[in-house]
């Protein structure tokens, strides 16, 4: 609206993100359609399935894409790199057809068949619904949706929801009879590939025969790159001020980096970031309502779906904790942190350089994650 040049750097082939991508290739909602038709302004260029290697200069960027590695020079920067998936290890984690609960429902929006495959979804919070939703509208088989939340607060959530009518409304349409509080995965087994789990509820275990499980236990902000930025960050996000500007000068910062807490508030959170950096003044105030509301919910979802004790101990000593090199629980139990565990074990030396097994040892162990190195991503060389 600004009428600013502005360029949209996603490492995504499809734009809409997490939420969207599916109706970008397709009919798209109309609130979809509204965001999505942002792309053809004139002064918008998209740059899809692009990575940011790394900020070479002050105001600099080295991008790369399928075919080149270019330059991309900024005076104002608006950060939205959201948050990846919460794998907390357990026995069996690593069989193929384990995945995340957001990664399954990743796979079906690009086309994988599940039809008449028969699939467990465990972990906590609310994106375990929209995975079990997914995969059912895909013709999957979903048995188990395993909350680990007590039932307790799961009622407690669902009784609050009053206060977001659109999130009452969407709760209602998602809620299944598959749907389990107090339960989770113990372990998985098979030869080849997962053929069954095993489930805790409450004191009772049995074990159940599937195709897929999906286990999700949350969402982590993405932070390497306001990092490397030099972004200040504060418990596991980026810190943000009112108008959600960095503690770098000209770089904001919108969405789940900046906490986790949903669309409705990385929307908002967008509009008020763009804003600020545009120099439109007269919708803050009403956005930044709107913000406090979404955030309250984000705070409900934090406080009721927090992870139980007994998740955390799920692993045994031989359970892999880093899966690219092989590294077992036991093998960085001695290390102090990152760096220990490095030149001890290799732990998150591997290709997803600590992104999985990073979020889950700062979950059980307390490390604080690894300050970002460039390439910020794997780059070409020549």
């Amino acid at each position: 609206r600004s009428g600013a040049t502005i360029a949209i750097v996603d490492d995504n082939p499809r734009a809409g993100g997490q939420i969207w991508r599916q109706a970008a290739a397709a009919t798209p909602l109309p609130v979809a359609a509204e965001r999505l038709a942002v792309l053809r302004q004139p002064n918008v260029t998209h740059l899809a399935a692009t990575r940011i290697v790394a900020e070479t200069q002050p105001g600099t960027l080295l991008l790369e894409d399928d075919e080149r590695g270019f330059l991309l020079e900024f005076r104002t920067l608006i950060v939205c790199c959201g948050a990846r998936e919460l794998l907390l290890p357990f026995p069996g984690w690593t069989l193929p057809g384990v995945t995340g609960a957001g990664g399954l429902q990743a796979l079906i929006k690009y086309g994988l068949d599940v039809r008449g495959q028969r699939i467990v979804i465990a972990g906590s919070g609310p994106l375990l619904l929209a995975s079990a939703a997914t995969a059912r509208q895909a013709a999957a088989q979903v048995s188990h949706v395993l909350e680990q939340a007590a039932w307790s607060d799961v009622a407690g959530f669902g009784a609050g929801l009053w206060r977001w009518p659109s999130k009452l409304a969407q709760a209602a349409k998602l809620v299944t009879a598959a749907y389990r509080p107090g339960a989770h995965v113990v372990e998985a087994f098979g030869d080849q590939r997962l053929e069954r789990v095993r489930i805790r509820q409450g004191e009772r275990e049995f074990e159940v025969d599937c195709d897929r499980l999906a286990c999700g236990f949350g969402l982590v902000p993405n932070t390497v790159l306001p990092s490397h930025l030099g972004c200040r960050i504060e418990n596991g996000a980026v810190a943000v001020d009112a108008y959600q500007r960095t503690s770098r000068e000209g770089c904001f910062a919108a969405g789940e980096c900046t906490g986790v807490g949903g669309s409705e508030l990385a929307m908002v959170e967008g509009e008020i970031a763009g804003c600020a950096a545009t120099g439109q003044t007269a919708p803050l105030d009403g956005l930044i309502a709107q913000r406090a509301r979404w955030h309250a919910f984000a705070d409900s979802v934090r406080e009721r779906f927090a992870i139980r004790e007994p998740i955390r101990r799920l692993a045994r000593p031989d359970t892999l904790l880093c899966r690219c090199e092989d590294v077992r629980f036991d093998a960085v139990a001695p290390a102090s942190g990152w760096t220990a565990a490095k030149l001890l074990t290799r732990c998150g030396m591997g290709a997803c350089q600590g992104r999985v097994c990073g979020a889950a040892a700062q979950a059980l162990f307390g490390w604080t994650p690894p300050v970002p190195r460039t390439p910020l991503v794997p780059a070409r060389v020549g």
